[in-house]
């Protein structure tokens, strides 16, 4: 190698060593100027995700896979987080987690069961105020002055004027004694036409007059409306035969069908809200005024019978009512929502918060239940809490895990 050579390396040398010290200078410089910002940058770094241990199904089916994936409805796997494990048949959720299935709890308490029971039933007459007008003597119908049927009456309104020799003979043995003074003879004429249902006005018109009448007036017995009419002019009728059957309704029953389990909810005088399809949005009250006695084995119901007013006639026979019974328990009970308990048809399942973030899922034994909640006989205690929204979820997550700890 020439001098110049020579030269020329040591030069390029030295230059590089001159910018190798001033890169480092510059480096160990920034260093020291911004380190109470590196100090901050630190402070601020993001804290270590936790570890993801398995994806599960999203439907809670048993299927998990160790990294992220869709099932066939297209809808991703969930992350099961360390911490999140089964102990003891427990299931572990972070308090983001629980935020985010939107889990809500209440505590089982003691409380007095406010249940309605709902039953469909059908307006009927009320049987206690259903006349008929049936003579009890042998006659001819000499003429009618109520000729129609559904017409109304009034107590004590002419129906028709009937003919009858057995009243005509009645009548003036008893006007002839009256007269000749024959007093016993007169009171036994007179007993006979009571007991044939004359009534008193027309007796006292009797004796007044002081003969007999061809015809007699039988009137209405009580107001309402006519039933059924089987009285023709110039027909004959014997003892007993139904002329007319006329209806007070400004009453009616209403018969409805409660079933075998609603029973113990149920009693005389209890009162009931009745709603029609005639009148959307109307209410009637009514009472029960009587529990039949016996159950239809076919139906498990058994009938209940119900009193209403009906002033304005406005329940016809026949309507179509839902019955609405308000039933309250006499004692308080333990109780839970009955959105907490999850029913698989062989048992029936609720999830207790057994502490912060971990949840138990006991099977319970319930009893009468209401709108909102129902009794518990067994598997959870007073006062502790038990999940009423999510529930289905976590209860998903913990058979999926029970399964995989079988699996182990």
């Amino acid at each position: 190698m020439n001098r110049n050579a020579l030269t020329l390396s040591i030069a390029a040398l030295i230059i590089a060593a001159l910018a190798a010290g001033y890169w480092l200078g510059s480096r160990d410089s920034g260093i020291v100027q911004q380190g109470s910002k590196a100090v901050s940058n630190a402070a601020e770094a993001p804290k270590p995700q936790r570890k993801i241990l398995y994806y599960r199904n999203p439907m809670g089916l048993p299927d998990t896979s160790p990294t992220p994936k869709q099932d066939s409805m297209g809808m991703d796997y969930t992350p099961v987080y360390e911490g999140e494990q089964e102990s003891g048949g427990q299931v572990n959720l972070s308090a983001e987690k629980i935020q985010k299935l939107g889990v809500k709890t209440e505590m089982a308490v003691l409380r007095n069961l406010q249940r309605t029971i709902r039953a469909v039933g059908i307006t009927q007459v009320n049987e206690q105020h259903l006349y008929t007008v049936a003579p009890r003597f042998e006659g001819w119908i000499d003429k009618l002055h109520v000729n129609t049927t559904g017409q109304r009456v009034t107590r004590g309104q002419a129906l028709m004027e009937v003919y009858s020799p057995e009243l005509s003979s009645a009548q003036a043995e008893y006007a002839a004694a009256a007269q000749a003074g024959m007093r016993q003879l007169a009171e036994s004429s007179l007993a006979r036409l009571r007991n044939w249902g004359i009534d008193e006005a027309q007796l006292g018109e009797l004796g007044i007059v002081g003969q007999a009448r061809r015809t007699l007036t039988l009137n209405a017995p009580a107001s309402g409306i006519v039933l059924e009419k089987n009285a023709v002019q110039g027909m004959r009728f014997m003892p007993g035969e139904a002329l007319y059957k006329i209806a007070d309704l400004s009453t009616v029953w209403v018969t409805a069908d409660v079933f075998e389990q609603d029973l113990v909810l149920v009693k005389t005088g209890q009162k009931a809200s009745i709603t029609v399809n005639a009148y959307p949005g109307r209410v009637f009250t009514a009472r029960i005024a009587y529990v039949y006695p016996t159950l239809n084995t076919q139906t498990r119901t058994t009938q209940i019978r119900l009193e209403l007013a009906n002033p304005n006639g406005l329940l016809k026979p026949g309507m179509y009512a839902e019955v609405h019974l308000a039933a309250a328990g006499n004692t308080k009970v333990l109780a839970i929502p009955t959105s907490a308990v999850i029913d698989s048809g062989t048992r029936q399942v609720a999830l207790v918060e057994v502490a912060d973030g971990r949840f138990e899922p006991r099977e319970v034994k319930l009893g009468v239940r209401s709108d909102d909640y129902v009794e518990v006989l067994s598997g959870i205690g007073e006062d502790e809490k038990v999940v009423t929204s999510a529930n289905f979820l976590i209860d998903a997550e913990s058979n999926l895990k029970a399964v995989l700890t079988n699996l182990k």
